[in-house]
């Protein structure tokens, strides 16, 4: 983290198939050892499965699966004094994607169905109906918040 100067946002390049630079940011994180291939496989094969499935765009629900995901408040620790308060702040949008996509593949990956597919499909169907374990813990960080409201005078 520089003294001097903001880092600039590095611009991220769509994807082939669907032309979407949250597609590529997905790919990205779903990747694990430098395999995009083996990431990309994955990806567009849970959108087949949800074409199947819904009969509707993928592409729609993918987006509408982050947009559920997203949380709007966070709880950052602050000490003042001696004690240390969770104070509730609200999340910068760069930071409500990234968290978003990231609960979304790492509740896919807890799930038990056999291939990383199905369940990165299923877990995006879910979410995007509002449901799942990704908007649980969405909802449990509001929940965090909401309780420590008292100290959001300690923002800073």
């Amino acid at each position: 983290m520089p003294r001097r100067r903001v880092v600039e946002k590095r611009e991220i390049p769509p994807d082939p198939v669907y032309n979407s630079p949250l597609v590529t940011k997905f790919i990205n994180c779903l990747m694990w050892d430098g395999k995009k291939s083996v990431a990309e496989r994955i990806f567009y094969e849970a959108m087949e499965r949800i074409k199947k499935k819904t009969k509707e765009d993928p592409l729609k629900l993918f987006k509408q699966a982050v947009e559920n995901a997203k949380p709007r408040v966070e709880v950052r620790s602050r000490r003042v004094g001696g004690a240390t308060y969770q104070v509730p702040v609200e999340v910068n949008p760069y930071r409500q994607t990234s968290l978003a996509i990231r609960w979304l593949i790492n509740y896919a990956r807890d799930r038990h169905e056999k291939r990383m597919a199905e369940r990165l499909a299923a877990e995006l169907m879910e979410a995007a109906q509002g449901r799942g374990n990704t908007i649980k813990k969405r909802d449990d960080v509001h929940r965090m918040a909401e309780a420590n409201r008292a100290f959001s005078h300690y923002r800073w």
